[in-house]
């Protein structure tokens, strides 16, 4: 399949290394808004084609999927102006800025039938499966709580903290976190609570989240952009606690029990860096005509950005132009 990247910058790139290793994919076209910029990345990754626009990339025929590679606060421009152009799209997380522009993408996309789903890479991982066949295997009887944790020393980034850019540590990093608690715990939740600390651009720069869950379950996650932290998620049961090391990326899943001795250890499947996982989905779903991922389906997208937009209220934080 030929896909376009509507983008050129650090994640771009981290994208077209991966293809490049992989057979079921051509490397094809990239688009910036500066043509150099594009005969660059061409040149550097050996894409064929370069465009200096995005809407020259999207009327390019032999595009058949585009992943979105740009700030936050351009998802929803991007995503729209792919699918009025009908090509089917993968677009880099935070899905939107907010939950009302998620709902229009979902459905313009429906309206179309365009395949638009979001890269949040975990979700489509096998590690995912993984953990959560250890969750169920018994081995830690009753579980009880949840803590994941991502943050990174990221708060010189424009994107990071620029309001107009949506930055923060939430739509970042703090997604991560939540979508960690959501695969592995689900979606009945019953509270959610938090804690921010601000940068001085007024995006969010610390946060601590507690869901509580309707079972009586909990969840606690922290997310940042001023250090690097352990990147762990732990699940707490009666007989034991599992370790998930980098909820980013997950590199390695054990069981101890209540005296710190290994119980038991996953072995995770090597990969090219994680992103094929998602790539193939898409690839596979388009081919049977499917509009939306199976590994994230679009009304999943909408809840996590529902998620997102009730805790930006809790901190009297909302983007500049945003109408939700």
């Amino acid at each position: 399949m030929k896909i376009g990247i509507l983008g050129a910058g650090h994640i771009a790139g981290t994208l077209a290394e991966t293809m490049g290793q992989m057979p079921e994919v051509e490397c094809y076209a990239v688009a910036a808004r500066e043509i150099g910029r594009a005969e660059n990345f061409c040149k550097k990754y050996g894409f064929t084609k370069a465009y200096g626009s995005y809407e020259e990339m999207l009327n390019d025929e032999q595009v058949e999927l585009v992943y979105v590679a740009t700030p936050h606060s351009h998802h929803y421009e991007h995503m729209k102006l792919c699918i009025m152009h009908g090509k089917p799209v993968l677009c880099e997380k935070a899905f939107t800025m907010n939950s009302a522009q998620a709902k229009e993408i979902a459905r313009l996309a429906q309206e179309k039938g365009v395949y638009v789903t979001e890269a949040i890479w975990t979700r489509y991982m096998p590690s995912r499966q993984i953990i959560n066949d250890a969750i169920a295997s018994g081995l830690l009887g009753q579980v009880s709580m949840l803590t994941a944790n991502l943050s990174y020393d990221i708060d010189t980034k424009e994107r990071i903290i620029r309001p107009e850019l949506a930055g923060g540590a939430l739509l970042d990093v703090g997604v991560y976190a939540l979508n960690f608690a959501l695969m592995h715990f689900g979606n009945e939740i019953a509270k959610v609570e938090s804690s921010v600390m601000k940068t001085q651009t007024g995006v969010d720069g610390m946060e601590t989240i507690t869901l509580s869950y309707q079972d009586g379950r909990m969840a606690s996650l922290t997310a940042g952009i001023y250090g690097r932290s352990d990147r762990k998620g732990i699940v707490y049961g009666e007989k034991g606690y599992l370790v998930v090391e980098n909820i980013n990326n997950p590199q390695s899943v054990r069981i101890y029990d209540t005296d710190d001795k290994l119980m038991k250890e996953y072995e995770i499947p090597e990969q090219i860096s994680g992103y094929e996982y998602e790539i193939r989905e898409c690839i596979e779903q388009i081919k049977k005509g499917a509009t939306e991922s199976l590994s994230m389906p679009l009304q999943t997208s909408i809840e996590v950005m529902e998620m997102m937009d009730g805790l930006r209220k809790q901190w009297g934080i909302q983007y500049p132009g945003e109408t939700a």
